[in-house]
């Protein structure tokens, strides 16, 4: 893997590429903001707590932790509940793989359908953000885990424009904008009025 266009800012893109638990924070906040102000926010907190360490975050008391993610710029726009639901990430890492993000993928040499299992177990991971997540791994980090573009679906595929899975640069971001854009008016068009 060369480097990381997630964000369009070096420092919060380098953390992502070197940083698993970044990485999953930054999935995790993806919702209800732009991509990049939602993969920015793991530099955000690391620049206020001196790093990122799953324990450490899964520790802090949650209304200290809240006020590193509501200090300005904050983290999300809902920085209050995210800073909740980054603590349950962190804490259900430390429970089940010992702190290590990155052991969702690589304990046990597992297969495109289980890493898609270990991520939906995630707190606050769903189906379709589990599918995301496994297509980024795949597509940007060199994942080699037999049948990960199946088990991510649509997400998966080579050239797809669907998701942060596949932005490598500021013309994939507009793709994958242009692509979101006309799938939430294609729902809008087809709820019944």
């Amino acid at each position: 893997m060369s480097s990381l266009h997630l964000v369009q800012e070096p420092e919060a893109d380098a953390l992502l590429a070197s940083d698993p638990l970044a990485l999953l924070i930054g999935m995790l906040l993806d919702q209800q903001v732009a991509m990049e102000v939602a993969f920015a926010g793991p530099k955000k907190i690391s620049d206020r707590m001196g790093g990122l360490d799953a324990r450490t975050i899964a520790a802090t008391d949650p209304e200290e932790f809240a006020e590193v993610c509501s200090r300005q710029p904050a983290v999300h726009r809902f920085p209050g509940s995210m800073a909740g639901r980054i603590q349950t990430l962190c804490g259900y890492l430390v429970e089940h793989y010992g702190g290590d993000a990155a052991a969702l993928w690589t304990s046990g040499e597992p297969d495109g359908r289980e890493v898609l299992k270990r991520l939906k177990a995630l707190p606050g991971y769903g189906d379709q953000k589990a599918r995301i997540f496994l297509a980024l791994l795949g597509k940007q980090f060199g994942l080699q885990a037999p049948g990960w573009r199946e088990a991510a679906g649509a997400y998966g595929e080579q050239d797809a424009r669907r998701s942060i899975a596949d932005v490598v640069d500021e013309q994939t971001l507009a793709e994958v904008r242009a692509f979101k854009k006309s799938e939430k008016a294609a729902k809008k068009a087809a709820k019944p009025q």
